[in-house]
């Protein structure tokens, strides 16, 4: 069986009122993980309420019990390394070990633009993500003081205060590239989110993440198989048009009509459909080795959407 978890993407006009209801619904209706993108504004204007999300994981660590929680995926060429290790750390002690660290390179241009940070091409963006990797798990894994001197970070002597959990948080690294991404896995992550792929090619990524780890010294088993999935599930027309508005915003899908907008995400590939459809396509996923799918979500007030999903979902896949 697959657990459930739910993904919400920030940036389509998530503030407190519904962040904190969205917190108690994931948790009261039995999914295992609430995750939040780390974005500040949209790739194309208009632009829409967003909460930080650091501030955000916070909350959730001192306002719930049971889910765990985390970034998807916090990005490099924005966030320090040391300061979000730090800050990764401190949430996991605070939610008693249940934070997931996501990482990855960027990607909106448009944010870094506009507040200064440089993207780059995309050697110099996994090049960062590498060193940044580094920097990460030798302050939270390493007992002793940690030395750096890389392109991006430097580190002299580093340590971090001591954590609950032994390691820290553990690190979730979102991607299938064969050539970049699953190296990086295969050394650092305890987490792979496969990210936009279907069954197919998750089933391939992972073998090639096996030989990877193997390589590595390490155990296919030593990193679990996550996937991110936008998902639209509705009964009725008037449920499909709210359930899509927060696609709605993109810039290039704003003059999709419903019907097509729908079959944009379900090619994504997206789960689309009645409960009993997206049931199936999940099933799809797990039959390809995924353990955990977070559901991408983004009508931040769309709460009987996710009690349509906790009803009628959930119980026929659920590890629970």
């Amino acid at each position: 069986m697959v657990e459930l978890s739910i993904s919400m993407e920030g940036w389509f006009g998530l503030q407190w009122p519904q962040w904190k209801r969205l917190a108690h619904a994931v948790e009261d209706l039995g999914f295992a993980g609430l995750y939040l993108s780390d974005h500040s504004v949209m790739p194309a204007p208009p632009d829409y309420p967003s909460l930080e999300m650091i501030v955000a994981l916070t909350y959730l660590a001192d306002h719930t019990d049971r889910i765990r929680f985390g970034s998807m995926v916090s990005p490099l060429s924005i966030r320090d390394p040391v300061l979000l290790a730090r800050q990764a750390a401190a949430l996991d002690d605070l939610s008693d070990g249940r934070m997931i660290l996501g990482v990855g390179t960027g990607w909106a241009q448009r944010e870094h633009t506009m507040f200064g940070y440089e993207l780059g091409d995309i050697p110099t963006r996994f090049a960062r993500l590498e060193e940044g990797l580094e920097v990460i798990t030798r302050l939270l894994r390493s007992d002793s003081p940690v030395s750096f001197d890389g392109q991006f970070f430097r580190l002299q002597g580093a340590v971090l205060p001591p954590t609950r959990r032994r390691g820290g948080p553990p690190i979730m690294i979102g991607g299938s590239g064969p050539k970049r991404t699953l190296p990086l896995v295969a050394r650092f992550a305890d987490v792979w989110n496969a990210q936009v792929v279907g069954p197919a090619q998750v089933r391939d990524r992972s073998a090639v993440l096996d030989g990877l780890l193997v390589a590595a010294g390490r155990r296919p088993e030593d990193v679990r198989r996550t996937q991110n999935v936008p998902v639209l599930c509705w009964r009725t027309p008037a449920e499909l048009a709210l359930r899509i508005r927060g696609y709605s915003r993109y810039s290039d899908w704003r003059e999709l009509s419903v019907d097509e907008l729908a079959e944009v995400i379900r090619t994504a590939p997206g789960f689309v459909g009645t409960p009993e459809v997206v049931v199936e396509q999940i099933r799809t996923f797990e039959a390809a080795g995924i353990s955990e799918i977070s559901l991408q979500w983004t009508a931040a007030d769309d709460i009987e959407g996710l009690e349509m999903l906790a009803a009628e979902v959930l119980p026929h896949v659920t590890a629970y």
